[in-house]
């Protein structure tokens, strides 16, 4: 038998970040999202963000692959979204994504960091928070990628 405990901080944002995610669309989405993520045994924690991209702290196991989850989590929300918000058909996301792991310790912190994302973006802008992610975690990035 085997068992692990896997923790993810997701981020990703709508394509050239427009500002699609109202708070009605954000709450439903967060429940859709949920759904899917508990279809692949897993949890989602938290979810939030503006209106412009979202965050996400996911538990999972290790099948399905976390790529694979991400890649249905966009997919599949960005024909939901397409089918229940007539004013929507022009969403999509943005390629791609920025994903951290997660430890148990620093939990707590990581999902009152996404509870509070409305608050931290009247301060700070989208690419600011992503660089200063990417930094926080030693991840490589090319800041031409950054931008919108």
């Amino acid at each position: 038998m085997s068992y692990s405990s896997l923790l993810y901080h997701v981020v990703f944002s709508t394509k050239e970040r427009r500002p699609f995610l109202s708070d009605d669309l954000r709450r439903r989405l967060t429940e859709y999202i949920g759904g899917i993520v508990r279809a692949s045994n897993g949890k989602l924690l938290e979810a939030n963000g503006p209106e412009d991209h979202l965050h996400l702290v996911i538990s999972t196991a290790t099948q399905p692959a976390i790529a694979d989850l991400l890649r249905d989590i966009k997919a599949n929300s960005c024909r939901w979204i397409h089918e229940t918000f007539a004013e929507h058909r022009s969403f999509s996301w943005q390629d791609g994504y920025a994903i951290f792991s997660v430890s148990k310790s620093v939990l707590p912190r990581v999902i009152e960091y996404v509870q509070n994302q409305q608050d931290h973006h009247r301060k700070v802008s989208f690419e600011e928070e992503l660089v200063e992610l990417l930094r926080r975690h030693e991840v490589a990035f090319d800041e031409k990628y950054i931008s919108a």
